[in-house]
């Protein structure tokens, strides 16, 4: 481990007399320029940069007549060299690196505002192998993290924002201040993590590497919390470079600022709904504490709401609703009688938005799509010294993928029931139980620790609101161990039975499942969710 050498205190107030620029995204960049230019700071550009500066009128330095070499191998080797580095590195009050400098001419470089090449956002559009490559940015990184390292005297910006602060210091005395630079380097550092996070994992995924030695995920912040899941617990919200579609990329129209519940409870109730297609008709979904306490198909989407509403009307209050239509103003009129926390749809039409300005306090999101359940990706989950990494649950079942296994076969109306319930029962804690009849819920039971509560729980709330169980389905995200669960199941009314198999107890269950006249199909699929 190298020693830290006796240098000097970096100065509290640093000069800046020359800047490199270096941008793929030119946005704000003439206008720096000029306040650069007039504050007598010398520029100095690559490529794309220079051009765009000189045809401003700025003078501007090629970064060729700092090095004396051209750019070369398709401007892959331009800043790569001693007098650049050496402009960043040198600790400009200790003697050795002053002599260094000045017996090689290198003259200092105060400011570095480089933008990575669009990595992210090239592999996000689809690129081939071939041109990610050449979207690696080797320069710029480096460039950063030199003169992060050296923020006693250099002040990095990988950002207009940052570009904005070093102006506004700048034009107040001519220099930076010590805390501005360290915050820079801080942000300089979390920006080139952030960007190889993102090399490495598009690497290790192009190389069909499914579980590399070294994970990096990276993030930009969205917000800063109130408070966590408890007002002792601090939180924050961050964004992936390529988010899928849902909470992280939604328009808030109106409301409060989100919570971190509620944008645990809003992504909970939109990947919910996300598993029901718009063009196969209205869906609603309600949410309360990351569960569905209903979900309902319709006619239209005011019809979807209401009968997702009969399943549970008492959770639903101050829960979550998310559609996956456009919400409209008649349906806005009825969600409005009930106290909600957030709803999120695709879209909402204006009369709605109208109505909802009425009720400023309730959050309005809308996503502009809704992203593809069958997509693959990952999810993470901390844990003490370390993370839990898995593929997203992208099970999706048809008629076909069912095994009967009784003696009575299913109907087909039972079997859009049991494919109904079972979708649901994916998104709730288990152990789940999910009853259901025509596209609707009927009763859920969650997160219990044994599978017979959750089956008499559900039942049970069904009876608390008006709605018969006769002749409706019953989903179990897992198997049956003991018959329990399905005799439960059956005294409710339930007639057919979805669930995975694979129980040591299976045939136990299935003489009780034929005992009552009851069909049951397995489906060979869990879809645990703790």
């Amino acid at each position: 481990m190298p020693a830290a050498p006796d240098f000097p205190p970096a100065p509290d107030r640093a000069p800046l007399k020359r800047a490199l620029l270096s941008v793929s995204d030119k946005t704000g960049l003439i206008e720096a320029a000029r306040v650069l230019a007039a504050a007598g700071v010398e520029l100095v550009s690559t490529g794309g940069t220079r051009k765009a500066i000189a045809d401003a009128g700025l003078p501007v330095k090629d970064i060729s007549d700092l090095t004396g070499f051209p750019e070369m191998m398709d401007g892959r080797v331009k800043t790569l060299h001693p007098i650049v580095h050496g402009g960043l590195l040198g600790v400009r009050d200790a003697p050795e690196h002053a002599k260094a400098m000045a017996d090689h001419a290198i003259g200092g470089i105060d400011l570095v505002y480089v933008n990575l090449y669009p990595f992210e956002s090239t592999v996000a559009g689809g690129a081939d192998y071939a041109t990610a490559v050449e979207n690696i940015d080797i320069g710029g990184p480096a460039m950063i993290r030199s003169a992060a390292k050296n923020h006693g005297y250099v002040a990095v910006c990988t950002e207009l924002a940052d570009l904005e602060e070093v102006l506004a210091e700048l034009q107040a005395d001519g220099t930076t201040s010590l805390d501005l630079r360290k915050k820079l380097a801080a942000r300089a550092y979390a920006r080139t993590a952030a960007y190889d996070a993102a090399i490495s994992a598009w690497f290790a995924d192009a190389v069909g590497e499914a579980w590399p030695k070294r994970r990096a995920f990276a993030g930009e912040l969205v917000q800063t919390m109130r408070y966590g899941e408890n007002p002792h617990q601090a939180a924050a919200f961050y964004r992936f470079a390529n988010p899928r579609t849902g909470v992280a990329t939604a328009r808030q129209w109106q409301g409060k600022e989100l919570s971190y519940n509620n944008i645990n409870d809003t992504d909970a109730a939109f990947e919910l709904i996300a598993e029901f297609a718009p063009e196969d008709g209205p869906a609603c979904a309600i949410i309360k504490h990351a569960n569905p306490c209903g979900l309902a198909t319709g006619a239209t989407v005011l019809q979807a709401y209401e009968r997702a509403l009969a399943c549970d009307p008492v959770s639903a209050f101050g829960g979550i609703i998310a559609l996956n239509r456009k919400l409209d103003a008649a349906t806005t009129e009825e969600i409005l009688k009930l106290l909600t926390e957030v709803v999120i749809a695709p879209g909402v039409a204006e009369d709605a938005l109208a109505l909802f300005a009425r009720k400023k306090n309730v959050r309005l999101l809308t996503t502009d799509g809704l992203p593809d359940p069958l997509s693959s990706g990952l999810n993470f989950k901390s844990v003490a010294g370390g993370f839990l990494v898995q593929g997203r649950d992208n099970a999706r079942l048809t008629a076909a993928d069912l095994k009967v296994v009784t003696k009575r076969a299913p109907t087909e109306a039972e079997i859009r029931d049991m494919l109904f319930a079972f979708t649901v029962a994916k998104h709730v804690k288990s152990n789940a139980i999910v009853y259901a009849r025509n596209g609707q819920t009927l009763g859920v039971g969650a997160g219990q620790m044994n599978r017979k509560d959750s089956a008499r729980i559900a039942a049970l709330r069904a009876a608390d609101f008006g709605l018969d169980l006769k002749g409706s389905a019953c989903a179990s995200e897992a198997f049956f161990p003991f018959p329990d669960g399905l005799i439960q199941a059956a005294d409710a009314g339930c007639t057919a039975v979805i669930q995975p198999g694979g129980s040591i107890g299976d045939q136990k269950v299935i003489d009780a499942a034929d005992e009552r006249g009851m069909a049951m199909v397995f489906t060979g699929v869990r879809v645990f969710r703790h």
